[in-house]
């Protein structure tokens, strides 16, 4: 039986019937009140140890119910700087808010972030947010397991496009009628 299935094991629910997992790192793109009310909502969060790392802004931080003594908060200017946190980081939780300004000039930096984040993904659950991919934010979701699209359109219709990435690394398309599509 996975570790997830087990009785009291951390789990993250976006959506219902879309839940991440500890184990994974996922890329996430949703609008910010997705996100927050996944995690306001979730009591049992506050028993694991939670990393939240945010760039030079952050749009999610202030939104947060942050009563617990397990919820770190690590704040990165640089590129270097959040590679050093995340080599650091021992944490059952790893949420990265995404900012793209960390890579003005440090481009070669996504790579080794990426797989940074796949790395910590073998024993925690990572999830790397955005509201809208930009550039950089699509090279560091190359490394993830799953990545997870909710739109604005989303929330009136109640439909979701979830991606695998091996599925977008092997060159696959999904048709945007299709809603759901997990590669094992």
């Amino acid at each position: 039986m996975p570790e997830w299935e087990l009785p009291g094991a951390m789990l993250i629910e976006l959506r219902k019937g879309m839940t991440l997992h500890p184990g994974t790192f996922n890329a996430v793109i949703a609008p910010e009140k997705v996100i927050v009310s996944a995690l306001n909502i979730n009591t049992d969060l506050q028993r694991f140890l939670f990393l939240y790392v945010s760039g030079n802004y952050s749009r999610l931080l202030s939104s947060f119910n942050r009563s617990s003594r397990n919820f770190e908060v690590r704040r990165a200017f640089t590129a270097h700087q959040l590679f050093t946190i995340l080599k650091e980081a021992s944490h059952t939780v790893v949420l990265l808010e995404h900012d793209p300004t960390l890579f003005d000039g440090a481009e070669n930096m996504l790579p080794q972030i990426a797989g940074m984040l796949k790395e910590i993904g073998r024993e925690s659950l990572v999830i790397l947010y955005t509201p809208s991919i930009d550039r950089s934010f699509s090279v560091l979701m190359r490394q993830a397991d799953h990545i997870i699209e909710i739109t604005p359109a989303d929330d009136i219709s109640g439909t979701t496009l979830y991606r695998s990435s091996r599925s977008l690394r092997n060159g696959g398309v999904l048709p945007y009628a299709q809603q759901t599509l997990e590669v094992s």
